[in-house]
């Protein structure tokens, strides 16, 4: 496509038709298709975007970063709607998570994204590819679909009509309670996460993307100094995994957020938390990587 806005409502025509559609940029790309996420969220269409973090705000750096948290867990366009959003640490998960994003965004019709950041977008690693699922036939897509994609094919029903447009608020509003209802059953079924050494863990790193693994790093040099130290690594950023942090609170004395980035997961942990754990946070922007010195370091700070 010509451009991001331009690519964003491509897919939004082929979302239409049933079929799987995906599109990718980096950060400020993604900005540009805020409008069109948010129609596509309005329009229930399944579809899948890949956003490869870098620093910003503005032009910024092409340097790794994962300041885009907000914009994808939050929305980041207008009105009050999701995204299913996968934070990949590997390349194997880079491959693994686009099929994973296309079930989900067909089994809840509604727009999934993969947020990885810079890191994890230049990284060379080994990847297990699996047989190449067959394409699926267009009687296979009516089946699937038929009941709201734009088939072609209304003998037999009435037409289909695809529209975010409701001028009606009473309609808009039935509309925005379904669709809250719909998010609702995500955050209750889909959670996904990983833990790294948390059995008996008495402090917590919580880390997504390419920063869980540095954070497990920082485990291993911790427990060779005596100190009970764990990972939970978020997969799902939307649904974020409530109920696994949930779970640790009660055996944790403090816990330490470690993002690329100002700040931005944190303010989900500590909502979360409710204050029970004092949580804090460690983080790089800009474009900086933290090591795992650095966040050894940070990780010792709040130990004294």
């Amino acid at each position: 496509a010509e451009s991001e806005t331009a690519s964003i409502n491509m897919v939004y025509g082929g979302a239409c038709t049933g079929k799987k559609v995906m599109t990718s940029s980096s950060s400020l790309g993604i900005s540009l298709m805020a409008e069109g996420l948010s129609y596509l969220a309005g329009a229930e269409l399944p579809c899948v975007v890949v956003n490869v973090m870098r620093g910003g705000p503005g032009l910024g750096t092409i340097q790794p970063g994962q300041a885009d948290y907000f914009q994808a867990v939050k929305g980041g366009g207008h009105g009050d709607y999701k995204m299913i959003v996968l934070a990949p640490a590997s390349a194997q998960d880079m491959y693994d998570f686009v099929d994973t994003a296309f079930e989900l965004a067909f089994k809840y019709r509604t727009p999934a994204m993969i947020l990885s950041d810079g890191v994890i977008g230049q990284m060379m690693e080994k990847v297990e590819l699996r047989p190449i699922k067959p394409r699926r036939t267009n009687e296979q897509i009516i089946e699937q679909c038929g009941e709201w994609a734009l088939t072609g094919k209304t003998a037999d029903r009435k037409r289909n009509l695809i529209t975010s447009l409701a001028l009606d608020p009473n309609v808009m509003s039935a509309h925005n309670i379904e669709l809250q209802k719909k998010y609702k059953t995500i955050m209750e079924n889909e959670q996904q996460y990983t833990t790294y050494k948390t059995e008996d863990a008495e402090y917590l790193i919580v880390a997504y993307g390419s920063m869980s693994r540095i954070a497990e790093s920082v485990v291993d040099t911790a427990r060779e100094n005596g100190i009970k130290l764990g990972v939970l690594r978020p997969i799902t950023l939307f649904p974020y995994p409530e109920k696994a942090l949930e779970n640790l609170i009660p055996q944790l004395k403090k816990i330490l957020v470690v993002e690329m980035s100002a700040g931005q997961m944190v303010e989900d942990v500590k909502l979360v938390v409710n204050g029970r754990v004092p949580v804090e946070f460690y983080g790089k922007c800009g474009g900086l990587i933290p090591s795992p010195d650095d966040v050894y370091e940070a990780f010792e700070k709040i130990l004294k």
